[in-house]
Protein backbone atom coordinates (compact mmCIF):
# COMPACT_ATOMS: atom_id res chain seq x y z
CA UNK A 1 0.00 0.00 0.00
CA UNK A 2 1.51 3.47 -0.52
CA UNK A 3 -0.46 6.81 -0.47
CA UNK A 4 -0.43 9.35 -3.60
CA UNK A 5 -1.06 13.22 -3.34
CA UNK A 6 -3.29 15.75 -5.22
CA UNK A 7 -2.38 19.10 -4.75
CA UNK A 8 -4.11 21.99 -6.25
CA UNK A 9 -2.69 26.01 -5.34
CA UNK A 10 -4.38 29.19 -4.58
CA UNK A 11 -1.86 31.82 -5.53
CA UNK A 12 -2.48 35.55 -4.74
CA UNK A 13 -0.16 38.37 -6.67
CA UNK A 14 -0.63 42.02 -5.44
CA UNK A 15 -1.38 44.03 -8.65
CA UNK A 16 1.02 47.00 -10.32
CA UNK A 17 -1.83 49.73 -10.16
CA UNK A 18 -1.46 53.75 -9.62
CA UNK A 19 -4.44 53.11 -7.03
CA UNK A 20 -6.22 50.66 -5.32
CA UNK A 21 -8.86 48.74 -6.16
CA UNK A 22 -12.02 50.43 -5.41
CA UNK A 23 -11.01 54.22 -4.36
CA UNK A 24 -8.24 56.52 -5.42
CA UNK A 25 -5.87 55.70 -2.21
CA UNK A 26 -2.12 55.39 -3.73
CA UNK A 27 -1.01 51.58 -4.00
CA UNK A 28 2.44 51.61 -2.68
CA UNK A 29 3.92 48.57 -1.66
CA UNK A 30 7.27 50.47 -0.37
CA UNK A 31 5.46 52.16 2.06
CA UNK A 32 7.18 51.98 5.12
CA UNK A 33 4.87 54.79 7.44
CA UNK A 34 1.70 53.01 8.45
CA UNK A 35 -1.98 54.14 8.09
CA UNK A 36 -0.32 56.91 5.54
CA UNK A 37 -2.05 55.53 2.10
CA UNK A 38 -5.73 55.40 3.42
CA UNK A 39 -9.10 56.67 3.00
CA UNK A 40 -12.67 56.60 3.73
CA UNK A 41 -13.45 54.18 0.97
CA UNK A 42 -10.50 51.56 1.91
CA UNK A 43 -10.95 51.95 5.75
CA UNK A 44 -14.39 51.25 5.41
CA UNK A 45 -16.30 54.49 7.07
CA UNK A 46 -19.89 54.46 6.37
CA UNK A 47 -21.92 56.03 3.31
CA UNK A 48 -19.02 55.34 0.92
CA UNK A 49 -19.43 53.76 -2.14
CA UNK A 50 -16.73 51.76 -4.00
CA UNK A 51 -15.56 52.10 -7.63
CA UNK A 52 -13.60 49.71 -9.82
CA UNK A 53 -10.10 50.25 -10.96
CA UNK A 54 -10.02 48.94 -14.97
CA UNK A 55 -6.59 49.10 -14.80
CA UNK A 56 -6.78 46.00 -12.61
CA UNK A 57 -9.48 44.33 -14.64
CA UNK A 58 -7.59 44.75 -17.66
CA UNK A 59 -4.37 43.10 -15.79
CA UNK A 60 -6.40 39.81 -15.04
CA UNK A 61 -8.31 40.06 -18.49
CA UNK A 62 -4.25 39.57 -19.81
CA UNK A 63 -3.24 36.82 -17.48
CA UNK A 64 -6.09 34.92 -18.90
CA UNK A 65 -5.00 35.53 -22.51
CA UNK A 66 -1.56 34.59 -21.72
CA UNK A 67 -2.67 31.51 -19.94
CA UNK A 68 -5.22 30.60 -22.92
CA UNK A 69 -8.48 30.88 -20.25
CA UNK A 70 -11.75 31.80 -21.69
CA UNK A 71 -12.38 35.79 -21.01
CA UNK A 72 -15.70 36.48 -19.02
CA UNK A 73 -17.65 38.21 -21.35
CA UNK A 74 -20.37 39.33 -18.31
CA UNK A 75 -18.76 39.19 -14.45
CA UNK A 76 -19.41 40.78 -11.26
CA UNK A 77 -18.59 41.21 -7.84
CA UNK A 78 -19.39 39.22 -4.84
CA UNK A 79 -19.15 40.04 -1.09
CA UNK A 80 -17.22 37.72 0.84
CA UNK A 81 -18.49 37.95 4.50
CA UNK A 82 -16.50 36.84 7.36
CA UNK A 83 -15.18 38.30 10.09
CA UNK A 84 -11.35 39.22 10.98
CA UNK A 85 -9.47 42.35 12.62
CA UNK A 86 -7.59 43.33 9.35
CA UNK A 87 -11.12 43.28 7.24
CA UNK A 88 -11.98 46.97 7.64
CA UNK A 89 -15.77 46.16 6.22
CA UNK A 90 -16.58 42.86 7.91
CA UNK A 91 -16.21 41.37 4.36
CA UNK A 92 -14.06 41.34 1.45
CA UNK A 93 -14.91 41.92 -2.31
CA UNK A 94 -14.27 39.69 -4.63
CA UNK A 95 -15.68 37.49 -7.17
CA UNK A 96 -17.45 33.77 -7.17
CA UNK A 97 -20.12 32.99 -9.64
CA UNK A 98 -18.57 34.79 -12.55
CA UNK A 99 -14.93 35.13 -12.08
CA UNK A 100 -12.97 37.09 -14.54
CA UNK A 101 -11.22 34.08 -16.56
CA UNK A 102 -11.94 30.61 -16.28
CA UNK A 103 -9.88 27.37 -17.68
CA UNK A 104 -6.36 27.86 -19.25
CA UNK A 105 -3.17 26.26 -18.53
CA UNK A 106 0.65 26.92 -17.35
CA UNK A 107 3.51 25.36 -17.33
CA UNK A 108 1.10 22.05 -17.58
CA UNK A 109 -1.37 22.58 -15.51
CA UNK A 110 -4.82 23.17 -15.58
CA UNK A 111 -6.12 26.03 -14.28
CA UNK A 112 -9.58 26.64 -12.78
CA UNK A 113 -10.19 30.16 -12.98
CA UNK A 114 -8.36 33.20 -12.35
CA UNK A 115 -10.28 36.21 -10.17
CA UNK A 116 -10.08 39.80 -8.62
CA UNK A 117 -10.49 41.04 -5.57
CA UNK A 118 -9.24 43.54 -2.82
CA UNK A 119 -6.11 42.61 -0.93
CA UNK A 120 -6.88 42.98 3.78
CA UNK A 121 -5.21 45.13 6.01
CA UNK A 122 -1.87 44.01 7.49
CA UNK A 123 -1.55 42.77 10.81
CA UNK A 124 1.37 43.12 13.15
CA UNK A 125 1.72 40.84 16.47
CA UNK A 126 3.89 42.06 19.05
CA UNK A 127 5.60 42.00 22.53
CA UNK A 128 5.82 44.67 25.05
CA UNK A 129 8.23 42.77 27.01
CA UNK A 130 8.48 40.92 30.78
CA UNK A 131 6.94 43.12 33.48
CA UNK A 132 4.57 44.35 31.35
CA UNK A 133 0.76 43.78 32.41
CA UNK A 134 -0.86 43.64 28.73
CA UNK A 135 2.31 41.45 26.92
CA UNK A 136 0.72 40.56 23.93
CA UNK A 137 -0.23 43.39 21.31
CA UNK A 138 -1.64 43.07 17.68
CA UNK A 139 -1.61 46.70 15.60
CA UNK A 140 -2.81 47.18 12.15
CA UNK A 141 -1.47 48.72 9.07
CA UNK A 142 -4.41 49.58 6.16
CA UNK A 143 -2.12 50.74 3.51
CA UNK A 144 -2.28 47.47 2.03
CA UNK A 145 -6.24 47.37 2.88
CA UNK A 146 -8.07 47.89 -0.44
CA UNK A 147 -5.10 46.85 -2.75
CA UNK A 148 -6.29 45.25 -5.79
CA UNK A 149 -5.28 41.32 -5.59
CA UNK A 150 -5.42 38.29 -8.44
CA UNK A 151 -6.30 34.94 -7.10
CA UNK A 152 -5.55 32.57 -9.22
CA UNK A 153 -6.69 28.89 -8.63
CA UNK A 154 -5.51 25.43 -10.03
CA UNK A 155 -6.85 22.50 -10.45
CA UNK A 156 -6.36 19.44 -8.16
CA UNK A 157 -3.69 17.92 -10.95
CA UNK A 158 -0.58 18.34 -9.09
CA UNK A 159 1.17 15.08 -7.76
CA UNK A 160 4.57 16.66 -6.33
CA UNK A 161 5.88 19.37 -4.05
CA UNK A 162 8.78 19.91 -6.97
CA UNK A 163 5.98 20.34 -9.76
CA UNK A 164 3.56 22.92 -7.36
CA UNK A 165 7.35 24.75 -6.84
CA UNK A 166 7.62 24.89 -10.64
CA UNK A 167 4.39 26.09 -11.47
CA UNK A 168 4.58 28.64 -8.77
CA UNK A 169 8.04 30.28 -10.55
CA UNK A 170 6.57 30.33 -14.12
CA UNK A 171 3.67 32.34 -12.43
CA UNK A 172 5.87 35.23 -10.83
CA UNK A 173 7.84 34.69 -14.29
CA UNK A 174 4.93 35.48 -16.26
CA UNK A 175 3.28 38.43 -14.27
CA UNK A 176 6.44 40.27 -14.41
CA UNK A 177 6.75 40.03 -17.81
CA UNK A 178 3.23 41.45 -18.41
CA UNK A 179 4.02 43.97 -15.90
CA UNK A 180 0.52 42.79 -13.84
CA UNK A 181 2.68 42.61 -10.52
CA UNK A 182 6.33 42.01 -9.13
CA UNK A 183 4.94 39.41 -6.98
CA UNK A 184 8.29 39.73 -4.76
CA UNK A 185 6.99 37.47 -2.16
CA UNK A 186 9.63 38.16 0.05
CA UNK A 187 7.66 42.05 0.55
CA UNK A 188 4.25 40.07 0.33
CA UNK A 189 3.03 41.03 -3.18
CA UNK A 190 2.57 37.02 -3.73
CA UNK A 191 1.45 33.93 -1.68
CA UNK A 192 0.93 30.50 -1.93
CA UNK A 193 -1.57 28.44 -0.71
CA UNK A 194 -1.24 24.84 -1.23
CA UNK A 195 -4.60 22.16 -0.99
CA UNK A 196 -3.23 18.59 -0.43
CA UNK A 197 -4.93 15.63 0.30
CA UNK A 198 -3.41 11.97 0.17
CA UNK A 199 -5.04 8.83 -1.30
CA UNK A 200 -4.65 5.13 -0.72
CA UNK A 201 -2.96 3.14 -3.94
CA UNK A 202 -3.47 -0.71 -3.71
CA UNK A 203 -2.14 -1.85 -6.78
CA UNK A 204 -3.15 -0.26 -9.60
CA UNK A 205 -6.50 0.86 -7.92
CA UNK A 206 -6.86 4.44 -6.27
CA UNK A 207 -8.97 4.45 -3.45
CA UNK A 208 -11.02 7.92 -4.66
CA UNK A 209 -9.70 11.34 -3.16
CA UNK A 210 -8.48 12.45 0.61
CA UNK A 211 -9.87 15.03 2.77
CA UNK A 212 -8.11 18.05 1.56
CA UNK A 213 -5.82 20.38 4.03
CA UNK A 214 -5.00 23.84 3.44
CA UNK A 215 -1.46 25.09 4.41
CA UNK A 216 -1.39 28.62 4.65
CA UNK A 217 1.74 31.52 5.84
CA UNK A 218 4.09 30.53 3.02
CA UNK A 219 6.27 32.82 1.74
CA UNK A 220 9.03 31.09 -0.20
CA UNK A 221 8.67 28.41 -3.27
CA UNK A 222 11.33 26.78 -1.20
CA UNK A 223 9.40 26.83 2.27
CA UNK A 224 5.92 25.90 -0.65
CA UNK A 225 7.96 22.64 -2.25
CA UNK A 226 8.78 21.88 2.03
CA UNK A 227 5.71 22.07 3.10
CA UNK A 228 4.33 19.93 0.76
CA UNK A 229 6.81 17.24 1.56
CA UNK A 230 5.58 17.70 4.82
CA UNK A 231 1.98 16.89 4.35
CA UNK A 232 2.47 14.40 2.09
CA UNK A 233 4.34 12.25 4.93
CA UNK A 234 1.77 13.57 8.03
CA UNK A 235 -1.04 12.61 6.36
CA UNK A 236 0.50 8.95 5.07
CA UNK A 237 1.62 8.26 7.99
CA UNK A 238 -1.05 9.15 9.95
CA UNK A 239 -3.53 6.98 7.52
CA UNK A 240 -1.03 4.28 8.03
CA UNK A 241 -1.62 4.10 11.83
CA UNK A 242 -5.74 3.94 11.17
CA UNK A 243 -6.23 7.78 11.71
CA UNK A 244 -8.11 10.20 9.99
CA UNK A 245 -7.54 13.59 8.56
CA UNK A 246 -9.12 16.11 9.30
CA UNK A 247 -10.58 19.23 6.88
CA UNK A 248 -8.39 22.26 8.63
CA UNK A 249 -6.31 25.23 7.83
CA UNK A 250 -2.49 24.67 8.85
CA UNK A 251 0.12 26.83 8.87
CA UNK A 252 3.82 26.75 8.29
CA UNK A 253 6.65 26.71 11.05
CA UNK A 254 9.58 27.74 8.69
CA UNK A 255 11.95 27.47 12.21
CA UNK A 256 10.03 23.47 12.64
CA UNK A 257 9.93 22.34 9.15
CA UNK A 258 6.63 21.60 10.02
CA UNK A 259 3.09 22.41 9.22
CA UNK A 260 0.66 23.06 12.47
CA UNK A 261 -2.77 23.04 13.01
CA UNK A 262 -4.93 26.47 12.85
CA UNK A 263 -8.41 26.36 12.36
CA UNK A 264 -11.10 23.96 10.81
CA UNK A 265 -11.34 24.77 7.24
CA UNK A 266 -14.43 26.83 6.03
CA UNK A 267 -16.24 26.01 3.00
CA UNK A 268 -18.50 28.27 0.15
CA UNK A 269 -21.04 28.22 2.10
CA UNK A 270 -19.76 29.62 5.43
CA UNK A 271 -18.96 32.92 3.60
CA UNK A 272 -21.83 33.39 2.12
CA UNK A 273 -21.26 34.79 -0.83
CA UNK A 274 -24.06 37.12 -2.71
CA UNK A 275 -23.20 40.14 -5.71
CA UNK A 276 -21.63 43.34 -4.25
CA UNK A 277 -25.08 46.00 -4.77
CA UNK A 278 -22.08 48.92 -5.28
CA UNK A 279 -21.06 48.10 -7.64
CA UNK A 280 -22.02 47.50 -11.53
CA UNK A 281 -22.18 44.09 -13.47
CA UNK A 282 -19.56 44.30 -16.09
CA UNK A 283 -19.98 43.79 -19.70
CA UNK A 284 -16.53 43.11 -20.74
CA UNK A 285 -17.08 42.91 -24.89
CA UNK A 286 -18.60 46.28 -24.30
CA UNK A 287 -15.74 48.37 -22.51
CA UNK A 288 -13.21 50.35 -24.76
CA UNK A 289 -10.51 49.74 -22.54
CA UNK A 290 -10.62 45.84 -22.94
CA UNK A 291 -10.81 45.75 -26.55
CA UNK A 292 -7.09 46.01 -26.84
CA UNK A 293 -5.10 43.48 -24.82
CA UNK A 294 -1.91 43.11 -26.74
CA UNK A 295 0.46 40.98 -25.03
CA UNK A 296 4.83 40.84 -25.20
CA UNK A 297 6.40 37.89 -25.96
CA UNK A 298 5.96 35.41 -23.13
CA UNK A 299 9.03 33.58 -21.29
CA UNK A 300 8.00 30.15 -23.14
CA UNK A 301 8.20 32.04 -26.29
CA UNK A 302 11.26 33.54 -25.56
CA UNK A 303 12.97 29.88 -24.60
CA UNK A 304 11.28 28.18 -27.86
CA UNK A 305 13.14 31.45 -29.72
CA UNK A 306 16.38 30.98 -28.26
CA UNK A 307 16.53 27.54 -28.82
CA UNK A 308 15.55 27.91 -32.54
CA UNK A 309 17.81 31.27 -33.82
CA UNK A 310 20.53 30.15 -31.57
CA UNK A 311 21.02 26.69 -29.97
CA UNK A 312 21.98 27.65 -26.51
CA UNK A 313 21.86 25.47 -23.67
CA UNK A 314 18.68 25.35 -21.59
CA UNK A 315 20.81 26.48 -18.83
CA UNK A 316 21.82 29.54 -20.43
CA UNK A 317 18.16 30.46 -21.86
CA UNK A 318 16.70 30.30 -18.29
CA UNK A 319 19.18 32.79 -17.02
CA UNK A 320 18.44 34.67 -20.03
CA UNK A 321 14.55 34.59 -19.40
CA UNK A 322 14.89 34.74 -15.61
CA UNK A 323 17.46 37.77 -14.96
CA UNK A 324 16.11 41.04 -16.73
CA UNK A 325 19.56 42.30 -16.51
CA UNK A 326 21.80 39.82 -18.24
CA UNK A 327 18.83 38.75 -20.84
CA UNK A 328 18.72 42.43 -22.21
CA UNK A 329 22.44 42.13 -22.50
CA UNK A 330 22.23 38.73 -24.66
CA UNK A 331 19.49 40.27 -26.77
CA UNK A 332 21.77 44.14 -27.49
CA UNK A 333 24.91 41.66 -28.22
CA UNK A 334 23.06 39.12 -30.60
CA UNK A 335 22.10 42.23 -32.37
CA UNK A 336 24.99 43.48 -32.75
CA UNK A 337 26.52 40.46 -34.21
CA UNK A 338 24.01 40.66 -36.83
CA UNK A 339 21.77 37.22 -35.26
CA UNK A 340 24.64 35.04 -36.18
CA UNK A 341 23.86 31.76 -33.88
CA UNK A 342 27.54 30.29 -33.82
CA UNK A 343 28.80 33.73 -32.85
CA UNK A 344 25.66 34.72 -30.39
CA UNK A 345 25.89 30.38 -28.88
CA UNK A 346 29.80 32.20 -27.93
CA UNK A 347 28.52 34.63 -26.45
CA UNK A 348 26.06 33.45 -24.03
CA UNK A 349 28.40 31.37 -22.41
CA UNK A 350 30.76 33.91 -21.69
CA UNK A 351 27.75 35.74 -20.64
CA UNK A 352 26.44 33.05 -18.32
CA UNK A 353 30.15 32.19 -16.77
CA UNK A 354 32.58 34.66 -17.09
CA UNK A 355 30.28 37.94 -16.63
CA UNK A 356 27.88 36.40 -14.66
CA UNK A 357 30.90 35.19 -12.42
CA UNK A 358 32.17 39.17 -12.39
CA UNK A 359 29.28 40.45 -11.18
CA UNK A 360 29.23 38.00 -7.89
CA UNK A 361 32.86 38.88 -7.12
CA UNK A 362 32.91 42.49 -7.76
CA UNK A 363 29.68 43.45 -6.81
CA UNK A 364 30.05 46.64 -9.64
CA UNK A 365 27.86 48.39 -11.43
CA UNK A 366 27.11 46.58 -14.88
CA UNK A 367 28.22 48.89 -17.36
CA UNK A 368 29.48 46.98 -20.48
CA UNK A 369 28.69 48.05 -23.98
CA UNK A 370 27.18 45.13 -25.79
CA UNK A 371 28.83 46.52 -29.00
CA UNK A 372 32.41 46.40 -27.70
CA UNK A 373 31.65 42.88 -26.13
CA UNK A 374 30.38 41.90 -29.63
CA UNK A 375 33.60 42.96 -31.18
CA UNK A 376 35.22 40.40 -28.35
CA UNK A 377 33.26 37.56 -29.71
CA UNK A 378 34.13 38.24 -33.16
CA UNK A 379 37.85 38.37 -32.19
CA UNK A 380 37.36 34.89 -30.40
CA UNK A 381 35.49 33.59 -33.67
CA UNK A 382 38.53 34.83 -35.88
CA UNK A 383 41.00 33.34 -33.35
CA UNK A 384 42.27 36.56 -33.09
CA UNK A 385 42.70 35.96 -29.71
CA UNK A 386 42.40 32.55 -27.11
CA UNK A 387 39.54 31.93 -25.00
CA UNK A 388 41.83 32.21 -21.83
CA UNK A 389 42.95 36.09 -23.49
CA UNK A 390 39.42 36.55 -23.96
CA UNK A 391 38.32 36.09 -20.47
CA UNK A 392 41.91 38.71 -19.49
CA UNK A 393 40.15 41.39 -21.61
CA UNK A 394 36.74 41.06 -20.32
CA UNK A 395 38.06 41.20 -16.83
CA UNK A 396 39.72 44.60 -17.88
CA UNK A 397 36.91 45.81 -19.76
CA UNK A 398 34.57 45.21 -17.23
CA UNK A 399 36.09 46.75 -14.51
CA UNK A 400 37.46 49.74 -16.73
CA UNK A 401 35.68 49.78 -20.05
CA UNK A 402 38.00 50.26 -23.35
CA UNK A 403 38.19 48.73 -26.93
CA UNK A 404 38.82 45.07 -26.88
CA UNK A 405 41.23 45.00 -29.79
CA UNK A 406 43.40 47.72 -27.90
CA UNK A 407 43.06 46.22 -24.54
CA UNK A 408 44.25 42.61 -26.23
CA UNK A 409 47.39 45.00 -28.34
CA UNK A 410 48.59 46.83 -25.09
CA UNK A 411 48.64 43.59 -22.76
CA UNK A 412 50.02 40.94 -25.62
CA UNK A 413 46.84 39.33 -25.88
CA UNK A 414 46.67 39.23 -30.00
CA UNK A 415 47.02 35.25 -30.63
CA UNK A 416 50.16 34.75 -32.77
CA UNK A 417 49.32 33.03 -36.10
CA UNK A 418 52.93 33.35 -38.30
CA UNK A 419 54.33 29.81 -38.76
CA UNK A 420 57.69 31.59 -39.22
CA UNK A 421 57.19 33.20 -35.62
CA UNK A 422 55.71 29.92 -33.86
CA UNK A 423 58.57 27.48 -35.45
CA UNK A 424 61.15 28.97 -32.88
CA UNK A 425 59.23 28.60 -29.64
CA UNK A 426 58.26 24.79 -31.04
CA UNK A 427 61.73 24.00 -31.62
CA UNK A 428 62.70 25.18 -28.19
CA UNK A 429 59.71 23.36 -26.55
CA UNK A 430 60.84 20.18 -28.66
CA UNK A 431 64.41 20.30 -27.90
CA UNK A 432 63.23 21.04 -23.67
CA UNK A 433 60.88 17.67 -23.60
CA UNK A 434 61.94 15.10 -25.22
CA UNK A 435 60.36 12.67 -23.25
CA UNK A 436 56.42 13.70 -24.29
CA UNK A 437 57.88 14.02 -28.30
CA UNK A 438 58.76 10.31 -27.61
CA UNK A 439 55.46 9.48 -26.13
CA UNK A 440 53.90 11.40 -28.93
CA UNK A 441 55.75 9.49 -31.89
CA UNK A 442 54.53 5.83 -29.72
CA UNK A 443 50.73 7.20 -29.83
CA UNK A 444 50.13 8.86 -26.85
CA UNK A 445 48.14 11.64 -28.05
CA UNK A 446 48.00 13.47 -24.55
CA UNK A 447 52.08 14.18 -25.41
CA UNK A 448 51.13 16.11 -27.91
CA UNK A 449 48.73 18.48 -25.89
CA UNK A 450 51.16 18.75 -23.00
CA UNK A 451 53.16 19.77 -25.82
CA UNK A 452 50.89 22.69 -26.96
CA UNK A 453 50.33 23.83 -23.71
CA UNK A 454 54.11 24.31 -22.80
CA UNK A 455 53.69 26.19 -26.50
CA UNK A 456 51.53 28.60 -24.83
CA UNK A 457 52.64 28.93 -21.72
CA UNK A 458 56.28 30.12 -23.79
CA UNK A 459 54.07 32.36 -25.92
CA UNK A 460 52.28 33.81 -22.42
CA UNK A 461 49.01 32.36 -24.23
CA UNK A 462 49.90 34.69 -27.57
CA UNK A 463 50.35 31.65 -29.70
CA UNK A 464 47.15 29.90 -31.82
CA UNK A 465 46.86 27.14 -30.39
CA UNK A 466 45.52 25.55 -33.59
CA UNK A 467 48.39 26.31 -35.23
CA UNK A 468 50.58 25.45 -32.79
CA UNK A 469 48.94 21.89 -32.63
CA UNK A 470 49.66 21.73 -36.62
CA UNK A 471 53.19 22.34 -36.61
CA UNK A 472 54.49 20.14 -33.92
CA UNK A 473 52.52 17.11 -35.73
CA UNK A 474 54.66 18.82 -38.79
CA UNK A 475 57.65 18.42 -37.14
CA UNK A 476 57.47 15.41 -34.74
CA UNK A 477 56.34 13.07 -38.31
Amino acid sequence: MKYAPTIGLEIHAELKTRTKMFCDSANDPDEKRPNVNICPVCTAHPGTLPVINKEAVRHILRIGKAVGGTLADFTEFDRKNYFYPDIPKGYQISQYKYPLVTGGELNGVAITRVHLEEDTARSIHGDKGQGTRDKEYSLLDFNRAGVPLMELVTEPVITSAEEAGAFARELQLLLRYLGASEANMEKGQMRVEVNISVRQEIGDKRQGLGTKVEIKNINSFRAAERAVEYEIKRQSALLEEGGKVKQETRGWDEDTQETFSQRLKEGAADYRYFPEPDLPKLKINEIEEFKNLALPELPWERRERYRKEYGIKDEDTETFVTNDLLGAFFENTAAALNGDAAKAKTAASYITSDIAGLIAKTGKPFELVPEMFAALIEMVAAGAVSSRGAKDILAEMYENGGDPKEIAEKRGLLQKSDEGELRAIIDKVIAANADAVENYKKGKESALQFLVGQAMKESRGSANPQVLKNLFVEKMR
